[in-house]
């Protein structure tokens, strides 16, 4: 132990080396330790005890050995009591330096291998350490936590695999969730809105303004993600849907007089009557009524209106009120007369581009309504009729308001109350049809162009419609109700009776 400790104080002696006093520098000797040693004064050693103490006081000359001897002495003490303050005191994982007070002396450098160069060497990585930039210390946490962390963000290339999926999603998800995607990519590429407010009648501008601005300051990163969780949820329950129903087409089996489809964004409302020409009865007003309404709010493009068979259809059928015993026709009637205005009136309402494919002949109110849709398409072979005089009866369908708008009054009047029937080509020629194809050719070339329509933006078409047809609305209804009230006066006349007693006595014959 004594050797170990002579051992490190003879490598502090060599390290630290010390001025060599001459003789009878005593004082010089005594203050040589504050000189050389600054931060510590090392503690004095008592003298042993002898009659010699005395004599070398202070003032007496010291001998050139007795210097070495009582730094040597003085260095072992300085290590016991350090090593014995070191093991009192509580174990540090990073040595501290100590400075002493006032400027700092330079010492030379300490040998490697030596207990001070190992001091030296701690202390500065510690210094090391301690000013390390705070940078560098918050970057180790934010690495565990992009390590580590199970919710990653949607990436750039993310984002563009969503809207490829977009591009092939088959069901049309509607405006409402359009007009979010739209804004969610606005703000995930651009971030805040910056487009400047449209104008009131800009009315699909101010509906992705509206919808872009909505989200205020959401993050970059959130858009981003939002706009791939909600095209991931589109995709899986268009897949659902798809695996639940095999067939392409939609068909709804609750229609007896119809077949309703949907596909390619496009709904087709059949009539589906073909061995009595499509003709026209109660039942089939109110399924009408019910395909209309359901058209309306289903995720289609347009609506088409067709029929099967040979005609398109042949008007009302009357014999809706043969089999009706004789105090009961009376009633019968009236409700009929309402259940056409509400039919009517959904022709009227109906929000979407509405587009007749006229396959055959078309006779009575199914050519008295085609002044209420936006496109008519007419195979060659198809005519049209409207023989209400014949009848004893009025035109309806706001027919006597559409057809003068059309072709002109004189043209209309031929045609709603001579009953002239007009050949495709004519109707064509009169504004009453947009265009004619050749019969052989007529469903594949319609319906190419009808899927193309399809693709369309559909609020655009929406909204489009609205602005073309708004203004008529009001006046249309007016002129349904007065159509009614008129054909409820002379329905049920002995004119209108007569004739169609003689119609069906013909038929029956033939």
């Amino acid at each position: 132990m004594v050797t170990a400790m002579k051992a490190c104080a003879e490598d502090i002696r060599e390290t630290l080396p010390m001025p060599r006093l001459a003789a009878g520098s005593a004082d010089l000797a005594s203050s040589g330790a504050n000189t050389v040693f600054p931060p510590r004064t090392p503690p004095r050693v008592p003298p042993p005890a002898s009659d010699a103490a005395p004599a070398a006081g202070l003032g007496a000359a010291a001998p050139p050995t007795a210097a070495p001897e009582g730094r040597r002495g003085a260095a072992e003490s300085e290590v016991s009591g350090a090593r014995r303050r070191s093991s009192q005191r509580p174990a540090s994982p990073v040595p501290r330096p100590r400075h002493p007070p006032g400027p700092c002396p330079v010492r030379p450098r300490p040998r490697r291998g030596s207990m001070a160069g190992a001091a030296v060497r701690l202390a500065r990585r510690w210094a090391a350490s301690a000013v390390r930039s705070p940078v560098q210390d918050a970057r180790f946490p934010a690495l565990k936590l992009h390590v580590g962390g199970t919710a990653m963000r949607a990436s750039q290339k993310d984002l563009e695999n969503a809207v490829n999926q977009m591009k092939l999603l088959k069901k049309d998800p509607g405006n409402e969730v359009k007009l979010k995607l739209y804004a969610l990519y606005k703000q995930a590429t651009e971030g805040l809105c910056n487009m400047p407010k449209p104008g009131i009648y800009d009315l699909i501008r101010k509906a992705k303004w509206e919808a872009w601005n909505t989200l205020g300051n959401l993050p970059k990163e959130t858009a981003r993600q939002n706009y791939v969780d909600l095209v991931a949820s589109l995709c899986s329950s268009s897949e659902s849907s798809s695996q639940g129903k095999p067939g392409a087409d939609r068909e709804q089996p609750r229609y007896e007089t119809l077949v309703v489809t949907s596909e390619d964004g496009i709904t087709k409302i059949m009539l589906n009557r073909p061995t009595k020409k499509n003709a026209v009865n109660l039942q089939m007003y109110q399924e009408i009524i019910l395909a209309l309404k359901a058209a309306s709010q289903d995720d289609s493009t347009i609506t088409v209106l067709t029929g099967n068979g040979d005609y398109y259809s042949s008007g009302n059928d009357l014999t809706n009120f043969t089999n009706t015993p004789p105090g009961e026709i009376q009633e019968k009637a009236k409700n009929s007369l309402i259940l056409v205005r509400e039919f009517v009136g959904c022709f009227i309402d109906f929000p979407k581009p509405l587009i007749a494919v006229v396959n055959g002949p078309a006779v009575g109110i199914a050519v008295t309504l085609l002044g209420l849709f936006d496109i008519v398409y007419a195979s060659d072979r198809a005519t049209f009729h409207t023989p209400f005089s014949r009848l004893g009866l009025h035109p309806e369908g706001c027919s006597s308001y559409t057809f003068p708008k059309i072709m002109g009054p004189t043209k209309a009047t031929e045609m709603l109350i001579f009953g002239k029937k007009l050949t495709a080509e004519e109707a064509c020629a009169q504004g009453l049809v947009t265009e004619v194809f050749p019969d052989r050719t007529f469903q594949k070339e319609v319906w190419t162009r009808l899927k193309a329509y399809a693709k369309l933006p559909s609020n655009v078409l929406r909204i489009s419609k609205q602005v073309i047809r708004n203004r008529e609305k009001e006046k249309l209804h007016s002129v349904n109700v007065e159509e009614s009230s008129v054909l409820q006066g002379t329905v049920l006349s002995d004119e209108a009776v007569n004739a169609v007693m003689n119609f069906l006595s013909k038929r029956a014959k033939l």
